[in-house]
């Protein structure tokens, strides 16, 4: 197939991916009150923030491995009396754009400070869950004096703070519990109905929003099948974030 030809299929073909992700997004208005804007940082693929505005400092929630910033939905808007309050959904999940890198840890970091520089925070505090101290600690490392402060929510893992002594992601994963049974059909019938899926299996609900992010809806309103990220099977992995933190973080 002549070069301009494969092109022009594959543009076409990520048109069509782009339109049915926004199109079965689009049929649901999210209730939540932030705003949403996409910033952009040189020439790589824009990254989502969610704006859920307030008084004070800025504060930017980084969600766990596999979310998105719509995963705060439903507590950003209680920090809002404090704190002007937003969210980034990192690269490679969600509506934010991909591309590949052999930096991930560093990658992500300069996302959070473009964001800064293009919302002009002054030092805003970084709260970040789980594999979010990735990118929390590529920013304390290499732009010390952009940020007042960082929160890790269950994100203090060895190689966030690492000396070379603590367990490697490797040997944390081996030590997961077992799961949950997965959703059945009556669980599927709707997101009302996977909301409460998870409220039983993990003990509280996510938002409606970071469902509807993460699950397709099919066009009778049920829940057909989880997405597939470009992010969860690149190096955007706890494997891959750890083993360069292990190399630049000391």
């Amino acid at each position: 197939m002549p070069q301009h030809s494969r092109l022009a299929s594959f543009v076409v073909g990520a048109f069509c991916v782009g339109h049915l992700y926004a199109q079965g997004l689009s049929q649901w208005k999210d209730p939540s009150t932030h705003s949403t804007r996409f910033v952009t940082r040189g020439q790589e693929r824009s990254v989502e923030v969610l704006d859920w505005g307030g008084l004070g400092r800025s504060i930017i929630l980084l969600a766990g491995g596999g979310f998105t910033a719509h995963v705060f939905d439903d507590f950003a808007p209680k920090l809002a009396a404090s704190w002007h309050v937003y969210g980034i959904t990192r690269r490679g999940f969600g509506t934010s754009g991909y591309s590949a890198t052999q930096t991930p840890a560093e990658r992500l970091g300069e996302d959070v400070v473009a964001v800064i520089d293009a919302l002009k925070m002054n030092r805003p505090v970084l709260v970040g869950h789980s594999i979010a101290d990735a990118e929390m600690s590529s920013v304390a490392k290499n732009h010390p004096d952009r940020i007042a402060g960082m929160v890790y929510l269950d994100a203090a893992y060895s190689y966030a703070f690492d000396n070379g002594k603590g367990a490697n992601v490797n040997e944390m994963q081996a030590l997961r519990a077992p799961k949950p049974p997965p959703p059945g059909p009556t669980d599927l019938a709707s997101f009302t109905a996977l909301r409460k899926y998870y409220e039983r299996v993990n003990g509280f609900r996510f938002p409606e929003a970071e469902l509807r992010q993460q699950w397709v809806s099919s066009s009778s309103g049920s829940v057909s099948k989880q997405r597939d990220f470009p992010g969860g099977a690149s190096g955007f992995c706890p494997v891959a974030l750890s083993s360069e933190l292990r190399r630049n973080v000391r």
